[in-house]
């Protein structure tokens, strides 16, 4: 069943929540560019101008009443925001467009990767899970490649004890002694290891303490950590499900990197209707290393709804994704041991 792709791997205005989606792009959303817009145009020298009523022509500091959709025109009172309402109306929707325009050119933009090369053979790093891992002593994430490069020998033998390749620091001896490492990395503001704390309060679904992890690695800059908010608003695990929300936090982790997250919101789209909207996260997606979302574009060329072209296109993202990611070092760590596949065979 589809509900099951959903993957794991800030807050807008109140005046911008619980607004209907208007053409595949949430007015939530549309709302935060606005407020972007609004921020870029306002100087230290232009704190000091005094805003006037659009409607009355009042001037005064006390001028702040907002149109709640476009944010770009201000009022004295709620009275002159509703009396100018029908003028406004057609240069409102207008910014309104503009703003969706930004929203979507900022989202539908190929982003770098999540996490970059790894940073002892400076190849880009898998997206796979089972082809990276995190080091809690040092806060590095190492392809596996480099993972087990001097522990084995061509036949799979053990030839020298394991130690972190990067800080040369022995594994961890218990869950505990790990637990205790990645808690003095949360000290250090590592929102890495925040996240998987987070993920650990999730197992015994303990919800509220692994969104609080979850909002406090997302706040640190970690695109995974909003991918990790928006299936909890999406399945309703520990808060009310909400989609629009689920959509937001979605969006933050795509425009970051994250390709589950997009994956996510590819589902979305495609459950919505939109499949046009659909095509573009799950090739975006599949040019991240997503292979789910490249068996999406196979689904909707086979059911009409992308041509040839756009699945030739996701194959060969797809492709382009694999050439950048492959090493003999790495071939050989999955030849080895299952658990260091570092990308989906088959497809």
């Amino acid at each position: 069943m589809e509900i099951l792709l959903y993957r794991i791997m800030i807050t807008s205005d109140s005046s911008c929540n619980n607004k209907e989606v208007d053409g595949g792009t949430s007015t939530s959303s549309v709302c935060e560019v606005n407020d972007m817009l609004q921020n870029n145009m306002t100087t230290d020298k232009d704190k000091d101008i005094v805003s006037i009523c659009a409607n009355c022509g009042k001037e005064g500091s006390d001028v702040n009443n907002t149109c709640n959709k476009c944010k770009q025109v201000k009022y004295c009172n709620a009275a002159c925001k509703k009396k100018h309402r029908h003028k406004h109306k057609k240069e409102c929707a207008e910014h309104m467009r503009l703003a969706a325009e930004l929203h979507d050119e900022k989202l539908f933009k190929q982003p770098p990767p999540l996490h970059g090369d790894c940073p002892i053979c400076f190849i880009r790093m898998p997206t796979l899970g089972t082809g990276n891992t995190y080091m809690s002593c040092c806060g590095k994430r190492i392809c596996n490649g480099c993972l087990t490069a001097p522990v084995y020998d061509d036949q799979g033998n053990v030839i020298v004890e394991f130690k972190c390749p990067f800080c040369r620091t022995p594994p961890p001896a218990s869950e505990e002694e790990e637990d205790k490492r990645l808690k003095k990395r949360m000290e250090a503001n590592d929102p890495i290891a925040i996240y998987n704390l987070g993920c650990e309060y999730s197992l015994p679904q303990d919800s509220d303490k692994a969104l609080e992890f979850y909002h406090r690695a997302a706040e640190l800059g970690y695109p995974t950590a909003y991918n990790g908010i928006g299936v909890a608003y999406d399945l309703g695990e520990g808060v009310e499900v909400d989609k629009k929300k689920a959509k937001h936090y979605y969006e933050l982790a795509a425009i970051g990197g994250q390709e589950v997250a997009r994956y996510n919101l590819g589902l979305m789209e495609k459950k919505g209707g939109d499949m046009d909207r659909a095509l573009k996260h799950f090739i975006i997606a599949a040019r991240s290393g997503d292979s789910d979302s490249l068996k999406q574009i196979q689904n909707l060329y086979s059911n009409g709804h992308a041509t040839k072209k756009d699945y030739m296109k996701g194959l060969q993202s797809y492709q382009t994704y694999l050439g950048e990611i492959k090493s003999f070092q790495r071939n050989k760590a999955a030849v080895l041991d299952e658990r260091c596949r570092y990308y989906e065979s088959g497809i």
